[in-house]
C-alpha cells in the first residue's frame, strides 16, 4: 500500500513533495506555515488579502490608518466611488510581505502566493496588476490566481521579466472554467504551470452555486484530465477539497493527479494566524455546526461555522479602512447595511442577516470559513484534561499526510 511520499510533484525537472498548504486569508496561512511546508520539501501560500493591513500589523506601517484620515470625511456617504487605493502602497505592503517570507526560506520546497482575484478594490485592474507584479518582483516562487478568477490575468504580467520564469497557476472548479482561461490566454504561448481543481468541499468561497452537493471533486479531476489528454496539454493538476488524510491524497495520486493542495486541518495548527480560542471552536464542531451560506458580498456561496461572529451583525462598513469589495463604488454589505439603517435611523439594533461586512469580520477573523470535514479535526490530536484540544504544529500534520496509511491519522503523543 502507498503512501503520499511515494509521489512527487515535478515542476522543470524538480522534485517536491506533492502536499501544498492552501493560501487561507487573511493571514491565517501565516509566513511561519508557509515556511514550514517549504522546508519539509512541499510548497506553501501565504495570502494576498488585504495586504495593507497583513504589513501593518507585521512591520509597524501605517498603510490602514493613513487611508482611514484620507477618507473619513465619507464615512457616513453610501456612495464609495472616491475611495482608492493608493497604488504605491499596495505595491509597498505587498513587497513587504513577501521578500520578508522569501529571505526566510530554507529547505528544498517552494512558496506561492494566493492572489483573491474577488478583491476589486474599486479598480480591480489597476490593483491587481500592482499585486502581481509586486509578488513577482519580491521574488515568489510561484502565483496561485483564486477567489474568482479573471480570464485576463496573464496579460496583466506578461510584459515582465519573471512571466516566464515564475510558476503560476489557477484554481478552477469546472472544465469549463479552464476552457475559457485557456482560450482567452492562446495568444501569449504561456500556459499555466499547473491547475488546481477544487471541488465543493473546500472551505471558505465555493465554485459552485447552492446546489454544490450535487458536484464531486474525483468526477471534476476525471473530465478535466480526460480534456488535457485529448488537447496533448501536459498541465500538472492538483486536486483540492476535502482531502482529509494521507489516504485520501493516495486515492487521487494514483489516479493521476500530480497534488493535492490541503488547508482544513492546517487551520488548528501551531503555525495558523488563527487565534487559539478560534482553532478551538473549529476543533470543538460537529457536522451540524457547518453550513453554506450567501452572506459573501462577492455572490459566491461560502462554507463556515454557523457560530461565526460575522453571522446576523449590523456592523457600520468600514470602507474608509478596508473597502477591499468595493466595486465603482459598491458593496452589497453596503446596500444591506443602508436598508437596514432607513428601518433604524437611530442606528441600534441593526442586525443584517443576508450579508456581511466581509472586510472587517475577516480582519477581525469573526468570518470562520471552515472545510466540509472541519468536524473531523477533534479526531486529528487529543482533548486535554481542561477540555480543550491539543494543538499540534504544522510539521506534524504535513509528516501525517506524507506518510500515513489505511485512512489512519497520526496522534500527537499523550
Amino acid at each position: 500500500m502507498k503512501c503520499v511520499d511515494d509521489f512527487r510533484l515535478v515542476f522543470n525537472g524538480k522534485e517536491y513533495v506533492p502536499i501544498i498548504i492552501g493560501g487561507m486569508g487573511v493571514d491565517i496561512s501565516t509566513p511561519q506555515l508557509a515556511l514550514e511546508a517549504a522546508r519539509l520539501g512541499g510548497i506553501g501560500h501565504i495570502s494576498d488579502a488585504m495586504s495593507l493591513d497583513t504589513a501593518d500589523r507585521y512591520f509597524g506601517t501605517h498603510f490602514t490608518r493613513d487611508k482611514t484620515r484620507q477618507y473619513k470625511n465619507y464615512i457616513k456617504i453610501q456612495d464609495k466611488s472616491e475611495i482608492h487605493f493608493d497604488l504605491g502602497a499596495i505595491e509597498e505592503s505587498t513587497k513587504l510581505h513577501v521578500r520578508n517570507v522569501m529571505e526566510k526560506k530554507r529547505g528544498d520546497g517552494l512558496i506561492f502566493t494566493n492572489c483573491m482575484e474577488k478583491l476589486t478594490m474599486n479598480a480591480s485592474r489597476d490593483t491587481l496588476r500592482v499585486r502581481l507584479r509586486a509578488a513577482l518582483d519580491a521574488g515568489i516562487d510561484g502565483i496561485t490566481l483564486a477567489a474568482g478568477l479573471h480570464p485576463n490575468s496573464f496579460r496583466l504580467i506578461e510584459d515582465h521579466p519573471r512571466f516566464r520564469d515564475a510558476k503560476l497557476g489557477i484554481i478552477v472548479s469546472s472544465l469549463r472554467a479552464l476552457q475559457i482561461f485557456l482560450r482567452r490566454n492562446v495568444k501569449l504561448n504561456r500556459l499555466p504551470d499547473y491547475v488546481v481543481v477544487e471541488g465543493p468541499l473546500a472551505g471558505g468561497h465555493l465554485g459552485f452555486g447552492m446546489d454544490w452537493a450535487k458536484y464531486d471533486l474525483k468526477t471534476i479531476v476525471a473530465e478535466i484530465a480526460q480534456f488535457l489528454k485529448t488537447e496533448k496539454l501536459n498541465i500538472p493538476l492538483i486536486a483540492a477539497g476535502g482531502i482529509f488524510t494521507g489516504s485520501d491524497a493516495v486515492s487521487f495520486l494514483e489516479n493521476g493527479v500530480s497534488g493535492v493542495q490541503v488547508a482544513t486541518r492546517f487551520t488548528v495548527s501551531k503555525e495558523s494566524g488563527l487565534p487559539d480560542d478560534v482553532k478551538q471552536e473549529y476543533l470543538k464542531a460537529s457536522a451540524d455546526d457547518i453550513e453554506v451560506n450567501q452572506i459573501s458580498p462577492t455572490g459566491y456561496p461560502m462554507r463556515m461555522l454557523k457560530q461565526s461572529p460575522a453571522i446576523a451583525k449590523g456592523l457600520r462598513p468600514n470602507c474608509e479602512s478596508y473597502g477591499y469589495i468595493l466595486e465603482n463604488g459598491k458593496c452589497e454589505y453596503l446596500k444591506s447595511y443602508y436598508r437596514e439603517l432607513e428601518r433604524h435611523p437611530d442606528g441600534k439594533n441593526i442586525c443584517i442577516e443576508d450579508k456581511t461586512c466581509l472586510c472587517t469580520h475577516m480582519r477581525n477573523y469573526n468570518v470562520w470559513t471552515c472545510g466540509h470535514y472541519t468536524y473531523r479535526l477533534k479526531d486529528t490530536t487529543r482533548k486535554l484534561a481542561d477540555g480543550t484540544y491539543r494543538i499540534v504544529s504544522a510539521e506534524h500534520i504535513f509528516r501525517d499526510y506524507q506518510f500515513s496509511k489505511n485512512q489512519e491519522i497520526l496522534l500527537p503523543e499523550e
